[in-house]
């Protein structure tokens, strides 16, 4: 008897605990975690390792990701003592797009109230769109619906009407880099649970509700690529991704003064500004020369115009994104970077100084408690803590309804308790075919 106990016990906890799988251009992070006493994340182990294997957030050798995933597992497994075997799977790279599409539906019974059966419906006609055939529409959200002439409305259920419309913000991505990015995974030897955006995951750990309803525009700057999300009333209007991250300044250094690529990043992190006028003149900085080669001293002032220059141009691209979003004056929150990058000192101040609207930097701080090790209060786990996040989620939704599947495009997901989630069961179900077991081998 005291056996069956201990095994309910060790079960219940084992479902208590989710991870988080960060696939990065720059590093691959895991994240165990589980819930407190006061619904805050306990993050139990992390592990980190170099991403050999990624290109600006795309798989470009199967064999180098996998390696790099298996350490970051095993370091996150020694730290918490869970035998780790599925996660919850960042996605994103340039392959990611969006778009907006209007969609219609007209019903047959203005007497009949407009059911949730209807708006699964036109939901669903948004994954039938045409596209490339190299892409896939991974996620339909819906933004607006117009009843029979009636605008802005946020949900109409319970309404009368015939003509219903509703305008959507669609996201795609390259079946390919998708298919690789589950490859990895289960060559890992780990189930991937759902595949979710991962300016999605960051902005669940680092926007509170105020930014998501008032209007705000998350940048979350990798190593490869830079995120760009906007959120108004609590809904995600606007994605992009730019194809330039901390990796791009990192080798115009490497280039500028000549030297290896780790002193570059070195350089960068500990002595580089953003805004080079923040750097003192007679500053000056020694690196060691290779193979008795004299020493190079680098003035850390003609280092940070090095940064500034190259994130100008990325800023620039950002506040290009928030123009032609429209949604450029309804950011009354205004703008929050987040990711590695964002880590740059005077970042926020040239941010502002280029876009004219406030800036501040996001910590994953908000839903971790206080176990949680202050490492992991930094915006290079933005992304990871979301993904933990999204996934308790997932979790506690089926918790709630658990005859119903999370995500469904064919019957489109319950309503979410927050904004930002996973891939569609469409999606999820092809992933399962095209990777099961007679098709992996």
């Amino acid at each position: 008897m005291e056996n069956t106990e201990n095994n309910m016990e060790l079960e219940k906890n084992k479902s208590e605990i989710v991870v988080g799988l960060d696939i990065g251009t720059t590093k691959i992070s895991v994240l165990v975690g589980k819930k407190d006493q006061y619904g805050k994340l306990d993050i139990l182990g992390t592990g980190k390792s170099v991403s050999n294997g990624v290109s600006r957030g795309v798989v470009a050798n199967i064999d180098k990701t996998v390696d790099s995933i298996k350490i970051a597992v095993a370091q996150a497994e020694a730290e918490s003592g869970i035998d780790i075997k599925e996660v919850y799977v960042g996605i994103a790279g340039q392959h990611i797009k969006s778009l907006q599409h209007r969609g219609a539906l007209v019903r047959d019974d203005i007497n009949e109230e407009i059911a949730k059966a209807d708006l699964d419906k036109l939901i669903s006609n948004m994954y039938k769109l045409v596209t490339f055939p190299d892409e896939e529409v991974i996620h339909v959200i819906p933004q607006e619906y117009t009843v029979d002439g009636e605008d802005f409305i946020q949900d109409p259920k319970g309404m009368a009407g015939v003509n219903i419309e509703a305008d959507f913000h669609i996201i795609t991505a390259k079946v390919a880099a998708v298919k690789n990015i589950v490859r990895c995974v289960q060559k890992a030897g780990l189930k991937s649970k759902n595949l979710i955006l991962e300016p999605f995951a960051s902005a669940v750990a680092v926007l509170d509700e105020d930014e998501l309803s008032e209007g705000v525009c998350l940048v979350d700057i990798g190593g490869g690529t830079t995120d760009v999300a906007i959120f108004l009333d609590g809904i995600i209007r606007h994605t992009s991704v730019i194809p330039f991250g901390g990796n791009v300044i990192t080798k115009d250094i490497k280039q500028g003064i000549q030297i290896l690529e780790k002193q570059a990043e070195m350089l960068k992190v500990k002595f580089g500004y953003a805004m080079s006028d923040s750097a003192k003149e007679n500053v000056i900085v020694s690196i060691p020369g290779l193979r008795g080669k004299d020493p190079k001293e680098v003035s850390v002032k003609n280092l940070s115009a090095v940064i500034e220059s190259r994130m100008k141009e990325i800023i620039d691209l950002v506040n290009y994104q928030i123009k032609s979003s429209g949604y450029g004056d309804k950011l009354m929150t205004g703008i929050v970077l987040t990711g590695g990058g964002s880590l740059l000192k005077n970042l926020p101040q040239l941010v502002s100084y280029i876009t004219g609207k406030e800036v501040r930097v996001g910590y994953p701080n908000e839903h971790l408690g206080v176990d949680s090790a202050n490492m992991i209060k930094n915006p290079i786990y933005s992304t990871g803590v979301g993904l933990v996040q999204k996934g308790f989620e997932e979790v506690d939704w089926e918790k709630v309804s658990p005859s119903l599947e999370v995500v469904n495009v064919v019957n489109p997901e319950p309503e979410p308790p927050t904004v930002g989630l996973g891939l569609g069961g469409k999606f999820k179900k092809m992933l399962e075919d095209l990777f099961s077991d007679d098709n992996i081998n």
